[in-house]
This record gives C-alpha cells, sequence and structure tokens, in this order.
C-alpha cells in the first residue's frame, strides 16, 4: 500500500531545499549589484476547526536593489476542503473531503523593466488521489527574444528527458492558462504549466517527482543568468511606465484567473503569502 504521508514528506524536504537554493542565488545577485538585502522570513500556522494539526508554512520575502519584491513560500497543509469546494476538486467529494497539500511558490517583480518578472510554483497534493502539478512562466514588460528562447529551451529540455510530448502539451497549456479573457492578452511570454500528473502507485510518484524536481533545478539554472544579464541595462521612464502597466495586467489575472490564489483562500491559508505575488507597484492608465 502506497504510504502517502511519507511521500508528502519528501516532496516537503524537497520543496524547502528547494527554497533554500532560489534565496541564496538571489542573494548572491544582490550583492553582485552591491546590496545587502537579505530574505525575511515568517512562518505561518493554518487554522481549522477541529483540527490540530492543519500545518503552515513559511514566507520568505525580500525588497532589494535587483528584486524590487520577490516572494518565495513554502507550505505544507492537511485538513478537508469545505463541501462546496471539495466538489471541484479532483479526487476530493462532499463525503471525503480530506486533502494534503505541500508546494513551493514564487514570484519576482524587478526593478529594473529589462529584466522579465518570473513566476514558478510545483505542488504535490493528495484527496482521494494523488498528483504533481507546477511549471514557470516568465512575464517581461519589454521582451527580448533571445531571453524568451532560453527560458523555453531550459523547460523543452526538462520536459524531453522524461516524455516527448511533454514540452509541447505542457507550452500550450501554460499559453492557454497564463491568458487575461478580458484584455485578450498573455499576461508573459509563457513558459510550461502542468497538473494532474497522476501518481496511482509508488512508481508513478517516483516518476513524476524526478519531472517535478527537473522543473525546480531548470528554473535555478536559466533565471539568475537571465537576471545577471539585464539588471544593469539603462532604462527610460518610458520603460518603466509600460513595465507599471503590465504589472496591472498581472494582478488583474493573479486576483481574477489564478488557480493558487483560489486554492489558497479556499483553503485558509495564510492571505500575505496568498497576495505575495502582486507587484510592490502598478499602474492602470
Amino acid at each position: 500500500m502506497t504510504d502517502w504521508q511519507s511521500h508528502t514528506d519528501r516532496a516537503r524536504t524537497w520543496f524547502e531545499d528547494l527554497r533554500n537554493q532560489i534565496c541564496a542565488e538571489f542573494e548572491a545577485i544582490e550583492r553582485e549589484a552591491g546590496s545587502d538585502a537579505q530574505f525575511q522570513y515568517k512562518a505561518w500556522t493554518r487554522e481549522e476547526a477541529g483540527n490540530a494539526d492543519p500545518g503552515g508554512g513559511t514566507q520568505g520575502l525580500m525588497k532589494g536593489k535587483v528584486f524590487e519584491k520577490v516572494g518565495v513560500n513554502v507550505s505544507t497543509v492537511r485538513g478537508n476542503f469545505s463541501q462546496e469546494f471539495a466538489a471541484q476538486v479532483n479526487g476530493a467529494s462532499p463525503e471525503s473531503p480530506g486533502f494534503t497539500a505541500t508546494g513551493i511558490s514564487l514570484v519576482a517583480h524587478m526593478a529594473n523593466p529589462h529584466v522579465p518578472a518570473v513566476h514558478m510554483n510545483t505542488r504535490f497534493l493528495t484527496t482521494q488521489a494523488a498528483w504533481f502539478g507546477g511549471g514557470a512562466d516568465l512575464n517581461p514588460p519589454l521582451p527580448y527574444e533571445d531571453d524568451t528562447e532560453a527560458f523555453h529551451a531550459a523547460f523543452r529540455a526538462a520536459c524531453a528527458a522524461h516524455n516527448p510530448t511533454y514540452y509541447d502539451r505542457f507550452k500550450k497549456w501554460a499559453d492557454e492558462y497564463f491568458y487575461i479573457p478580458h484584455r485578450g492578452v498573455h499576461r508573459g511570454v509563457g513558459g510550461i504549466f502542468y497538473d494532474h500528473l497522476e501518481c496511482e502507485d509508488d512508481a508513478a510518484f517516483d516518476r513524476n517527482f524526478a519531472f517535478t524536481q527537473d522543473v525546480g533545478k531548470s528554473f535555478l539554472d536559466i533565471y539568475p543568468k537571465l537576471v545577471r544579464k539585464r539588471m544593469e541595462a539603462d532604462f527610460s521612464p518610458q520603460d518603466k511606465q509600460q513595465q507599471l502597466e503590465w504589472r496591472g495586467r498581472y494582478a488583474e489575472f493573479n486576483l481574477v484567473y489564478d488557480r493558487g490564489t483560489l486554492f489558497g483562500l479556499k483553503t485558509g491559508g495564510n492571505i500575505d503569502a496568498i497576495l505575495m505575488s502582486l507587484p510592490p507597484e502598478a499602474v492602470w492608465s
């Protein structure tokens, strides 16, 4: 019989380790720019009536010279969905509303508009089913074709190492998901998005966990390279204005359409951690 608690613990340990690696790399970039900015961490505990062990997480936040605002959150929570929400979740129902969820979520908004904003998230959930999901997408106010290609190439390689169909499928999914219908525009230049990589048994867990780890490693490899490449570029007031307008689009998507935001709010997550994805400053013209 599959030990899902053990698998949840394995995933949680990886997400926390990935958080540590990413935060160390981002702090190193700040030092290269002459800044002493560091992540500040705040632990939080989830509350659920009648649940003695609801879990919680840690919010990591840094505001620096290069990273105007970057949040890297990890959480592991467990409990029961509301009756209404349980009916909408894979493997759950009003009769079986129990769940566990562990994951890492990252959003970076950059000071220099030539440096792309970015989002990355990977997660493992169990209900009566168990699955991995996640992905990463690039959100440049001032797109560069070579940056876009490098970002996609990193995830193309990660996908190819596991399944030759993954990249095309998950790129298409990202293009469809990170779209703002009321604006008729995509949130950025895409990336990959996947969900419901089902773990029917131990072998499927190991297979999907290995892929999810490679998604995290690929992000850690490619994104700091893009930051270092653009962080000292000169920019004009017009460039900054374009960045602020695109941040408005980012906020609209996350507040209206993003599934992660909804999941966090519906499961009693930490409000500050959930909304850390919002930019520090934006404009609507």
